[in-house]
């Protein structure tokens, strides 16, 4: 029976639709545990599915390789849900038309200190140049991200492995810590989420309210195009 059972696993593990159907199952059941605890940071969805996806992958020793065959349709959607997420702006263009010069100020305080303090504290405790380049577009989405790492001599690998650690981080520590701030705007919370913490933090500000998240998708947006920018500029002058 047992060797029916393991030979039945060995068949399915090899079908993209077995991991298709693991990671939307465990997300939905993350996200439900997310809704059962009122949104407790730490039970983030994406946080749990990741342990969990990851846990299964180990017991089951399924390579990565085998896994993305199915979760690349997943992948794939990640394209036309980051260009979804204009819809929402075309409601607040008059507002952002008047906010226009905070938002650009916002964008470019936020990018430029997203940059410099990976890299800087990177520097100080000894990573090499090659760390340090990894680590520098850290806070945009990562198909952006992991062309920028290869275009200033990171290693794009490390650098979704950092990208995605970011967004956890984001969405689980920035909305208590606005609360702690007593930041009650929903455009700012947002905008903040979305520049710290990409696409992960832009679904957390979502959750928050359709404003936050609007500005949250604005700022993914925006500082992935300033951050593709500035960066190979700012490593040359780095290093140079």
């Amino acid at each position: 029976m047992s060797t029916n059972v393991g030979k039945l696993w060995v068949y399915l593990a090899t079908t993209p639709l077995l991991w298709l159907c693991a990671t939307l199952s465990i997300y939905w059941l993350a996200d439900r545990f997310f809704v059962l605890t009122r949104r407790y940071p730490l039970a983030n969805p994406v946080l749990l599915s990741a342990i969990i996806l990851g846990a299964l992958l180990k017991v089951s020793n399924t390579h990565y390789e085998t896994y993305f065959r199915g979760a690349q349709f997943v992948h794939f959607m990640l394209g036309p849900a980051t260009v979804a997420l204009a819809v929402p702006l075309v409601g607040e263009f008059q507002e952002l038309r008047r906010r226009a010069l905070p938002v650009a100020l916002a964008l470019v305080a936020g990018s430029l200190t997203a940059i410099i303090s990976a890299v800087g504290i990177a520097w100080s405790l000894g990573a090499s140049t090659t760390i340090q380049a990894s680590l520098a577009p850290k806070s945009v989405t990562t198909p952006i991200a992991m062309g920028i790492s290869k275009a200033v001599g990171g290693i794009p690998a490390l650098t979704a492995v950092l990208v995605i650690i970011t967004g956890i981080i984001v969405a689980i520590i920035a909305q208590p810590w606005f609360n702690t701030l007593r930041i009650r705007d929903d455009a700012a919370r947002g905008f903040a989420s979305g520049l710290a913490g990409h696409g992960i933090g832009t679904a957390r500000s979502f959750q928050a309210g359709k404003r936050a998240g609007t500005y949250a998708g604005l700022a993914l947006a925006l500082n992935g195009v300033l951050t593709a920018v500035i960066v190979p500029y700012l490593m040359a002058l780095w290093h140079g």
